[in-house]
Parts: C-alpha cells; sequence; structure tokens
C-alpha cells in the first residue's frame, strides 16, 4: 500500500489530539486503511534510524499502540502516551494479552510530560502530539519535551503534514481504499492560522450503501513547513538529517502532503 499517509491526514478521526473531551474519536481507527500499512512503517524506522534492538523508545501521541507494540514485540524496551483514555486502555489490553512486558503505555498530555534524557529514540507518528494543540505556544512546547526526553546523541523520528503541500494544492479530495473502509476525504487551508481543515464520508465495505453523509469539516492540525521544522529542532539543539515523503523512501518533496523527518539531538 504505497499510498498510505498518516492516519491524521487520510482516516477519519485522527490518532491523537489535544483535548481529551473535544475528539469523539474511537477505537474505529483500527479499520482504517493507513493501519494496514503499520509493519512496513515500523521497519522503515528500524532502518532508518539503523536501531540495534537495545534502544528505548518513546511514542508520543501513541494512539492504539500499533507502532508500539509493534516494536514491542521486535524487542525494543517501548513507552507509548496518549491523550484518549480509549486508547491508552486498548493498547493496555493488548500489552497485557500478548504478554509484552517491555511496552508500557500511559494517559498524558503530552506537555506534561517530565521525561530527562532517558530515551535513546523519540517518535511523532501520525503526526504524534505535533500541531494539535490551542495555540503555536503550546504547540512549541511538546518540542521541547520531545528534546529533554532525548539522550544526547538521540534520534527523533517525526511524520507529519507538509504545510507547504497545503498552501499549494489545498482545497483537494482524495480516495483512500483499504480492506474494510473507502474513505473519501477532503482539505482545506485556513492561511491565517497554518491549520488544515478536513472532513469527508466513510463508506464501510460489506454493509448495504447508503448516501454519504458529510461528517463536516472541522479545524484541524497546526502545519509546518520544512523549514520552519529545522528551525524549531536547531533551537532545540537538534539537527535534521534526512527527510522522506512515504515510508519507501521517497524524497520529501511539497508536492506530497506527507513530511517525514529524522532529526538527532547534539551530544
Amino acid at each position: 500500500m504505497k499510498d498510505t499517509v498518516n492516519g491524521a491526514v487520510y482516516g477519519f478521526p485522527s490518532e491523537t489530539g489535544a483535548k481529551q473531551e473535544d475528539t469523539g474519536w474511537s477505537l474505529r481507527i483500527k479499520d482504517q486503511s493507513w493501519v494496514e500499512d503499520t509493519e512496513n512503517q515500523v521497519d522503515f524506522i528500524i532502518k532508518t534510524l539503523a536501531l540495534s534492538g537495545r534502544e528505548r523508545i518513546l511514542d508520543i501521541g501513541c494512539g492504539f499502540g500499533r507502532h508500539s507494540l509493534s516494536l514491542a514485540r521486535k524487542g525494543f524496551s517501548v513507552v507509548g502516551v496518549d491523550f484518549t483514555k480509549a486508547y491508552i486502555d486498548d493498547a493496555n489490553t493488548e500489552r497485557q494479552k500478548q504478554a509484552l512486558y517491555n511496552a508500557e503505555f500511559y494517559l498524558s498530555d503530552a506537555r506534561e510530560l517530565q521525561f530527562r534524557e532517558e530515551f535513546d529514540v523519540v517518535l511523532n507518528l501520525a503526526d504524534g502530539a505535533i500541531g494539535h494543540l490551542e495555540n503555536d505556544a503550546e504547540n512549541i512546547a511538546v518540542f521541547d519535551r520531545i528534546a529533554q526526553a532525548l539522550k544526547p546523541g538521540g534520534k527523533h523520528f517525526m511524520d507529519v503534514c507538509n504545510a507547504e503541500h497545503a498552501e499549494r494544492f489545498f482545497p483537494k479530495r482524495h480516495w483512500q481504499i483499504g480492506s474494510k473502509i473507502l474513505s473519501l476525504p477532503e482539505f482545506d487551508w485556513d492561511s491565517e492560522t497554518r491549520r488544515m481543515i478536513y472532513g469527508g464520508w466513510e463508506i464501510v465495505f460489506g454493509e448495504v450503501a447508503r448516501r454519504p453523509v458529510p461528517i463536516g469539516r472541522a479545524g484541524g492540525p497546526r502545519l509546518y513547513s520544512l523549514n520552519e521544522l529545522e528551525t524549531i529542532l536547531k533551537e532545540r539543539q537538534m539537527t535534521i538529517i534526512e527527510t522522506f515523503s512515504d515510508y519507501y523512501g521517497a524524497p520529501s518533496t511539497p508536492k506530497e502532503l506527507q513530511l517525514i523527518i529524522h532529526s538527532v539531538k547534539h551530544c
């Protein structure tokens, strides 16, 4: 599924967010097409970051733990945090069911994380908590928590939507076909707030077809350009090593909505 992009874009609803009471999100995201690409994404992360298996990993905005659980099955020590209780409860259930004692999951606001140089790797996948908070100051605070959690020389891997793409190509529509659901998202751009606006429809396979009902349009995450992210990371003693537009190694480009960044914290 080479065209799979992060869940915050091509699935409704997103995996992560700012306010638990506002989300309305549920575990039905497990049926989304982009979940089917999880193992490929994890393999790409391990290869790109040249991980040995001994690293301790923090997954911020872990959702229901799909990446964290996969990494734990591969022997990594993983801590996943998310602000949605249903997701953390489900991740802990799966952890116990699979006897993955090297994985831990906690209900937490990303801005309140208190880790200090404890992790070899920090992940922000399917946007993680990037851009989903109330204002720019709150969003920037998440980058502070990322930098603080990393050991010197630690690696950061983030998967977000590219603001340059939104500026050039929104409004747009996109079909995303999985084995269970056809998602029909549509996107627009608020140039003042630099936030993505999205809505769309879902058609579940195997159910009687009905006229799609719009789920409405909502303000989405604050998006960043590659230049903005380079500056934000540099201010926190982090350097971008390489960038991609998908989990198959294609170079980053404003022509693609997905922006994947591998950075390293200075020693």
